[in-house]
């Protein structure tokens, strides 16, 4: 698990490849990844928009940028907790992503949370040691 805080919220992300959705002899990769969000700080704020930086094992990059997530802009009370999946391809057996999501406090007070960077790795890509 990968893990970043910013203002007392934080995002937990969960990689996981899927050989049942993947075609290694076509160049298609594909992983899910399980997004937690935590709100640890006093106030109730609203996820609005989202960023991705997608590297691929080529140095290939993709950005990906919208409103919420999974066709949502939840609302997260203090102590509360939204959890979702989502998905990536990719035409390498691996890659990088990395990203933030764009909240708003119940003042109407916008501010960018961290997603952390997290690796997306494959039984298809060559291990290296350095």
């Amino acid at each position: 698990m990968y893990r970043a805080v910013t203002r007392n919220i934080e995002v937990t992300v969960t990689p996981r490849f899927l050989s049942d959705r993947s075609a290694p002899d076509k160049g298609q990769f594909f992983w899910a990844y399980t997004i937690g969000i935590v709100n640890n700080g006093g106030e109730t704020v609203q996820l609005k928009t989202r960023y991705w930086h997608i590297t691929d094992a080529f140095g290939r990059v993709q950005e990906v940028r919208g409103a919420g997530v999974v066709g949502e802009e939840p609302v997260i009370p203090p102590g509360e907790r939204f959890e979702y999946t989502s998905g990536v391809p990719l035409q390498t057996p691996s890659g990088i992503m990395a990203g933030r999501y764009g909240m708003v406090t119940e003042e109407g007070e916008n501010f960018d949370i961290d997603i952390p960077a997290f690796s997306l790795d494959s039984v298809h890509a060559p291990r290296t040691i350095n």
